[in-house]
C-alpha cells in the first residue's frame, strides 16, 4: 500500500486529519487509537518505512493469548496521523470521533520487512498501556472476499493476563494524550471543523458561555464541553527512588486512606472506589450531604476519604476501625482534583488550572470536606518535612499535566517508609485466644507463582485480630498457596488460605532471608484484587532466596535482627497497646530500631520500670527491684543505701528482656552505675495545667533554654509523650544530688516568681489551672524522668521524642510520635538532632550554683 489510497478516501478542506506525506526517517513508534466510526473500534499502526502500517482492530487488543483479535488490514497512514485526536465529520471516510488510546514504540523479534511480506510480524510493544511480545498474523483469504485480515494475539509472557481478568480496553478506556473520553469529543467543535452541526454547537456555546460568566470567567479555555461520565479510571502514581524537583512540579502530602472518586448530578452524590465500586453507603450520610451542598449541578471530584489521628495525621488503621464499626463522624473527604464541573470536561485542563477550580469550590464547604493544598517549594524539603513528622510521604504531580487515567510518570510517589499491598497466604492462630489470628503470613505475586515474604506480627487489635480470623476461616486450604518450599521454621503453626485477600503492610526493608523485616499490619485492603499485588520498590528490590541461602554475610539492618531474636518472647501476639495494635513482638522490634539511640540514657543505670502485663489499659505498676522470673539479661545494679538494689540493663537484650516482661515506660536514673551520688544530666518537666495552649508550652521550653544558657548548660528537648515537654541538660558528674536539685529549684522559683501569671513552682494542683508547671523535683537522688525514646503507657503507643529546637511548633503535639510512626521520622532525619547530647557536658560550677538563672 502507499499513501495514495489514505489521499483518495479523505477531503482534507474538511477533515482535520492531517495530510499524507512520507516521512523520510525512519523509527519504531507505535499508536493505538480508538475509533468510534460506525462501530467502535481500535487502530493499531507500526511504524515501518516512514509510513504507519495500520490494522482496525475489531474488539480491541486483549491481554489473554487466547483471544485472538480480527485485525483488519487498512490503507497506510502518515507518520503524523500518530499524535491525531479529534472528530471525523459525517460524510468523510471514517466519520466519528478519534483518541489516542495507546503510543509507544515497538521491537520486531525477527526481519520485520519479511514478516510483514510473508504474513506474520512477531513484536514487542512498550507503550503506556500495552507491553510484552504480541503477534500479528495473516489469515488464509476466502473465495470473494476483499479484504485482508489478520489476527492479533498475546504473546505468553509476565504482562498477560487471564481469562477471567478485567478486560484492557475496559479497565482503561481513556486517551494517553489528554486524558479524554472518546465519548466526550462528541459535538466538540474545537475537534471537528464541520457545521452540520452547527445548530447544536452553537447553543452549547451559549450554555458554556453563560456558565463562564457566572462563574466569573472562571472557566479555563482548554475546558471542553460534555455530559458527565460514570467514572474515571483514577490518576495513578509511579513509586520512584527520588522525589523530583523542578518548577514544573507541585508537591501535596500523601494521604492515607480509601481513594475515592465523588460524583455529583443533579443532588444525587456517588462515592466511588479506585475501581468504580459505589461504596456510598460505607461512609454514612455526612460527607455525602456535604458533597450535596456544594454549588454545583455536575461535578466529578478526586480524593481520599481519611481518617485523623490526634496528631493530626491520617491513620488507614483508624478508617478500618472505623469502617467496620459503622461509625462515619470522623470520616474527612480531601479533595485534591476536579475532573468534571457542569457540563465541562477538564481532563485536558493543566492541573493547576484544575487545582485553582477546585479549591474555589472547596472554600466555605462543610468541614468534612478539604481541599488538598500543594506546595511550591523544593520537592525534598517538602518531603523531608512531611518525614520528619512521621506523615507516609509526598505525591509530586507535574503542574501542566492533563488528567491521564492509569499508572504514569505524571503524578509519582515518594514515601518516608516502605509499605506494600500483599497477599494473605495464611495465618499463625492467636497464643491467647482460640478466635484470633496471631500473625499473618504474606506473599507476593511474581510471574511463576506467590512468593512467600514472612510474617505480620503485630498492627492489630483486638477486635481486628478476631475479625480476620472470621474472614480467613472459609479460604483455609490444606496445601500452602506459595510457590516456595517453605522452610519447617515457617511452617510452623501455618494455617494456610487460599490467596485472596490483600493487607496493607508498612516495614523497615528485607532481612537476607527474602522476608519482611520489622513488618506491622495496616489495614484490609478491599478496594485491591489479589491477582494484581505486585513487588512495587524502585528504590530496593526483594533479594533473592538464592542470594540468601548462599549465607552471604548480613547487613547491619540485618544485625539487629539477629540480636533481636536471640530473646525469646513467649506470646509474642499479646497486645500492649490495644486500641492501636501494638502488640509484644511489635515493641521488640521498636526497640530494635531505637537502640543505639536509647541505649546512652538506659544502659547501666538504676531504672523505674511501669509494668503492665496485660497491656496498658488494665493494672499496671511501678517496678524498680527485681521479680521472680526476671531474666538473666536483666542485672542488678548495687545501691548503698537499698539493700535490694535496682533493675538495670548493659546490652540489647535485656531491654528486650524488659519488653518481655511488660515494662512498657522506662525511667531512668540521671546517675549511672557506681557513681550513683553524682548526676551527668538534669531534667525541667514542663507540665501543663488545664486550659494552657500549646504554644504556651513552647514558649517555655526557649525560657529554660535560656536559661540554662545563663547557666553554662546546653539545654536539649524531647517530647513527654504525654501533655508537655522536657528539657534536659548533661553535665559533668562533678556535683552531688543535693547541689544539682538546688539549682534546678532556683531556675523553676526565678521562672515563677518572674511570670507568676505564667509559671508555678509547686505541685499543688490547686495553683496550676491555666499555668504551667516546672517541675524541678526529677533532679533529686532516686528520682527519675522517662528516657529519650520510652515508649508511654497511654493510649495510642506514644513515645518520648527527642526533637531540635527548631522544630517546636504547633505541628508537632507532646504525643505526636508513636510505635508505628517513629520510623518514618528516622529515615527522614539527616542526624539525629541529640547526637551532640554528650559533647555539651559541662560541670555545675560553683558560680552556676549561686548564679540567678534569666
Amino acid at each position: 500500500m502507499s499513501l495514495a489510497e489514505y489521499r483518495r478516501k479523505r477531503d482534507f478542506k474538511t477533515t482535520p486529519e492531517p495530510k499524507a506525506a512520507k516521512a523520510k526517517a525512519t523509527g519504531n513508534s507505535f499508536v493505538i487509537q480508538k475509533h468510534a466510526a460506525r462501530r467502535l473500534h481500535y487502530d493499531l499502526r507500526l511504524e515501518m518505512d516512514g509510513v504507519l502500517k495500520s490494522w482496525a482492530v475489531t474488539r480491541g487488543p486483549s491481554l489473554v493469548p487466547d483471544n485472538k483479535r480480527l485485525a483488519v488490514h487498512v490503507e497506510d497512514h502518515p507518520l503524523t496521523y500518530g499524535d491525531f485526536e479529534g472528530v471525523i465529520p459525517p460524510g468523510q471516510y471514517g466519520s466519528g470521533e478519534v483518541i489516542v488510546w495507546d503510543r509507544g514504540t515497538w521491537e520486531p523479534v525477527h526481519d520485520a520487512k519479511k514478516g510483514y511480506k510473508k504474513g506474520h510480524l512477531e513484536f514487542s510493544l512498550q507503550g503506556e498501556k500495552l507491553g510484552g511480545h504480541w503477534h500479528l498474523v495473516r489469515m488464509a483469504s476466502k473465495e470473494g472476499e476483499t479484504r485482508e485480515n489478520w489476527l492479533l494475539i498475546k504473546g505468553e509472557d509476565e504482562a498477560a493476563r487471564k481469562a477471567e481478568d478485567p478486560d484492557i480496553v475496559e479497565e482503561m478506556p481513556l486517551s494517553v494524550k489528554s486524558g479524554r473520553s472518546v465519548e466526550s469529543l462528541k459535538g466538540d467543535q474545537k475537534a471537528a471543523v464541520w457545521n452540520s452541526r452547527k445548530r447544536n454547537t452553537k447553543k452549547a456555546e451559549n450554555t458554556a458561555t453563560s456558565r463562564r460568566a457566572a462563574k466569573g470567567d472562571r472557566m479555563p479555555k482548554s475546558a471542553k464541553s460534555g455530559e458527565i461520565p460514570d467514572f474515571v479510571p483514577p490518576a495513578l502514581a509511579s513509586l520512584v527512588k527520588t522525589v523530583p524537583k523542578g518548577e514544573r512540579w507541585l508537591h501535596e502530602i500523601k494521604l492515607d486512606g480509601y481513594r475515592i472518586q465523588a460524583r455529583i448530578e443533579n443532588g444525587e452524590v456517588k462515592l466511588l472506589t479506585r475501581t468504580g465500586l459505589d461504596w456510598t453507603d460505607r461512609f454514612g450520610d455526612r460527607l455525602p450531604s456535604a458533597l450535596k451542598a456544594l454549588p454545583v449541578q455536575a461535578a466529578l471530584l478526586d480524593g481520599e476519604i481519611v481518617v485523623e489521628s490526634g496528631n493530626g495525621s491520617s491513620d488507614f488503621s483508624l478508617l478500618q476501625q472505623d469502617l467496620s464499626e459503622g461509625r462515619s463522624d470522623r470520616f474527612t473527604y480531601y479533595v485534591f482534583d476536579l475532573m468534571h464541573l457542569d457540563g465541562q470536561d477538564l481532563t485536558g485542563v493543566a492541573l493547576r488550572d484544575r487545582k485553582g477550580l477546585l479549591e474555589e469550590l472547596i472554600g466555605g464547604a462543610d468541614p468534612a470536606l478539604k481541599y488538598s493544598a500543594h506546595f511550591d517549594e523544593s520537592g525534598d524539603l517538602v518531603l523531608k518535612h512531611a518525614c520528619r513528622l512521621s506523615l507516609e510521604g509526598v505525591i509530586s504531580k507535574v503542574a501542566n499535566a492533563p488528567y491521564r487515567p492509569g499508572r504514569g510518570r505524571d503524578w509519582v510517589k515518594s514515601k518516608c517508609t516502605a509499605r506494600q499491598e500483599l497477599v494473605i497466604g495464611g495465618y499463625v492462630p492467636s497464643s491467647v485466644s482460640d478466635k484470633a489470628i496471631g500473625s499473618l503470613i504474606m506473599g507476593v505475586n511474581e510471574t511463576d507463582g506467590l512468593r512467600h515474604v514472612g510474617r505480620v506480627g503485630t498492627g492489630y487489635t483486638q477486635k481486628l485480630a478476631r475479625q480476620v480470623f472470621d474472614r480467613l476461616q472459609p479460604l483455609v486450604r490444606d496445601r500452602s498457596p506459595f510457590r516456595d518450599k517453605l522452610t519447617s521454621t515457617e511452617r510452623k503453626d501455618a494455617v494456610f488460605v487460599e490467596p485472596e485477600i490483600v493487607a496493607e503492610i508498612e516495614f523497615r526493608g528485607w532481612t537476607g532471608d527474602a522476608h519482611l523485616r520489622h513488618a506491622s499490619f495496616r489495614g484490609l485492603r478491599e478496594d485491591k484484587q489479589a491477582r494484581d499485588v505486585v513487588l512495587e520498590a524502585p528504590a530496593e528490590q526483594l533479594p533473592s532466596r538464592k542470594k540468601a541461602d548462599a549465607k552471604t554475610k548480613p547487613a547491619a539492618s540485618e544485625a539487629a535482627e539477629a540480636a533481636r531474636r536471640r530473646v525469646t518472647l513467649t506470646h509474642p501476639d499479646r497486645l500492649y497497646w490495644p486500641e492501636a495494635g501494638v502488640t509484644k513482638e511489635g515493641l521488640a522490634d521498636y526497640y530494635a530500631l531505637v537502640w543505639p539511640r536509647i541505649a546512652p540514657f538506659i544502659v547501666d543505670r538504676p531504672l523505674a520500670l511501669l509494668r503492665c502485663p496485660e497491656g496498658h489499659e488494665k493494672t499496671c505498676f511501678f517496678q524498680k527491684h527485681g521479680w521472680r522470673g526476671m531474666r538473666k539479661d536483666i542485672v542488678t545494679i548495687r545501691d548503698p543505701k537499698d539493700d535490694e538494689g535496682h533493675v538495670g540493663i548493659r546490652d540489647l537484650d535485656g531491654l528486650l528482656s524488659l519488653v518481655q516482661g511488660a515494662a512498657l515506660e522506662i525511667h531512668p536514673w540521671g546517675s549511672r552505675a557506681g557513681d550513683l551520688e553524682r548526676p551527668d544530666m538534669v531534667n525541667i518537666d514542663l507540665d501543663p495545667g488545664p486550659d494552657v495552649s500549646w504554644e504556651r508550652v513552647i514558649a517555655a521550653a526557649f525560657e529554660v533554654r535560656e536559661r540554662f544558657t545563663a547557666l553554662g548548660l546546653t539545654g536539649f528537648v524531647k517530647t513527654s509523650g504525654g501533655k508537655g515537654l522536657h528539657v534536659v541538660a548533661p553535665l559533668k558528674p562533678k556535683a552531688q544530688w543535693p547541689e544539682v536539685k538546688a539549682a534546678m529549684k532556683a531556675l523553676a522559683d526565678g521562672m515563677s516568681v518572674d511570670s507568676p501569671g505564667d509559671y508555678v513552682s509547686t505541685v499543688s494542683k490547686a495553683k496550676r489551672k491555666g499555668k504551667i508547671l516546672i517541675d524541678y523535683l526529677r533532679n533529686g537522688r532516686g528520682a527519675t524522668a522517662v528516657a529519650p525514646y520510652s515508649t508511654r503507657a497511654r493510649a495510642g503507643a506514644p513515645v518520648s521524642m527527642p526533637l531540635s529546637f527548631d522544630e517546636l511548633g504547633p505541628a508537632i503535639g507532646p504525643n505526636h510520635f508513636t510505635v508505628e510512626n517513629v520510623p518514618a521520622r528516622f529515615a527522614a532525619l539527616d542526624s539525629d538532632p541529640w547526637e551532640d547530647f554528650r559533647k555539651a557536658e559541662v560541670p555545675l560550677t560553683a558560680k552556676t550554683k549561686t548564679k540567678k538563672a534569666r
